[in-house]
């Protein structure tokens, strides 16, 4: 039997909306912020299911989506300095800069390499070949994965590896939603919160949506019935007027969640003043870097010299860029559906925007599941 079977049976997922659909009073508009909620709504049409009571929003809840043409650049001007060599995940190489990509750029001839997991960098480090070569590592990702980069780096530190260097690019979930929230002119009544984040934090960093906004949250795993279920129990704190943050997810997320990954993801990263994200310009407080005691393996401090100081200076994108709503898909002021560019100019094979280039991005759930719907 498959594991998640019991989420899945389409009299429970039946039921459940039929609740919905009678509960609601009125159109319900809610956020879920993971992208990993957006391809689950899309591929079972949980959407459809509950077309004309629970409107879905889409949030900022991708890390290849959030990240801006900058950093883009950036990574790709490292790539560029000699005996470098520059790994990332897969769903970064195909994002665009203002003028390049990681994967045309390795078709030039540079040296980026795509990897599945941290520990890959260990392998590539320690290759006979690489011995006198920096190797860059594009960290990316919330709360979920800053642990994964902590261990590496913990690794890298403790097998005495020297040629290895991090580029920091991970952010946390707060700050977004607060700068849509603070933004004002939106609709949102509640938000569906992301689990595998959720596993690592607890519950608390969600405390400012009900405490300062009144709105309600509530912590969904990724399966049809948790995401339904999530959207009931939003809809009845909206009813009760009781906005609170709940859990349903409970086989995976704790009140606390997990102290040790946490305290390994403290020991090296601390805050930024600022970090600049896709669609929302800069946030304070929203991204990480390494402390300072760890900075001679930061590729920003090491490389600085080397650089070009394109902050504030950022060239003109082109035009199908510039036409490209993945910024406020990401803000949840647009749908996939409202860009002209959706499924014309911009599909999976020839992405112009982050949000269809990435696995969890919004366009690309919309364009793969357009026509799903529940057996």
């Amino acid at each position: 039997m498959e594991i998640y079977s019991d989420f899945r049976k389409n009299r429970d997922i039946q039921n459940l909306a039929s609740l919905i659909n009678k509960e609601a009073r009125g159109r319900v508009n809610i956020m879920e912020i993971c992208g990993g909620h957006t391809h689950s709504i899309m591929k079972y049409g949980l959407n459809r299911l509950l077309d004309g009571k629970i409107n879905f929003l889409h949030g900022p809840g991708c890390p290849v989506c959030v990240m801006p043409l900058r950093r883009i650049d950036k990574a790709i001007e490292i790539a560029a300095l000699p005996d470098v060599i520059l790994a990332a995940f897969g769903d970064m190489m195909r994002v665009p800069g203002t003028e390049s990509s990681l994967i045309k750029e390795r078709a030039k001839g540079r040296d980026i390499r795509m990897v599945y997991s941290p520990l890959d960098i260990l392998k590539i480090a320690e290759e006979k070949e690489n011995k006198n070569k920096r190797l860059v590592f594009f960290a990316i990702g919330f709360e979920t994965t800053t642990p994964m980069t902590a261990a590496l780096l913990d690794e890298v530190i403790k097998r005495g590896i020297e040629n290895t260097l991090f580029f920091i690019n991970h952010v946390i979930v707060p700050p977004p939603i607060e700068a849509i929230l603070d933004s004002g002119g939106n609709a949102i009544d509640g938000f569906i919160c992301p689990g595998h984040v959720s596993v690592i934090t607890g519950i608390s960093i969600y405390d400012s949506i009900p405490l300062k906004y009144k709105k309600s949250a509530v912590i969904s795993g990724f399966e049809p019935y948790d995401i339904l279920s999530s959207v009931l129990l939003i809809t009845r704190q909206i009813n009760e007027n009781n906005p609170r943050v709940e859990i349903a997810y409970k086989r995976a997320v704790s009140m606390d969640g997990n102290r040790k990954a946490r305290e390994i993801a403290e020991k090296y990263f601390e805050l930024r003043d600022e970090f600049e994200w896709r669609g929302f310009g800069n946030i304070p407080k929203s991204g990480l870097k390494l402390r300072e005691k760890f900075r001679d393996l930061d590729a920003e401090y090491v490389f600085k010299a080397e650089l070009n100081e394109t902050d504030g200076k950022e060239k003109a994108a082109n035009a199908l860029e510039k036409a490209c709503k993945c910024g406020n898909i990401l803000r949840g002021i647009s749908k996939p559906t409202d860009c002209s560019l959706f499924a014309r100019a911009c599909t999976p094979e020839n992405p112009v925007g982050a949000c269809m280039v990435s696995s969890e991005g919004a366009c690309a759930a919309y364009y793969k599941y357009k026509d799903s719907c529940i057996d």
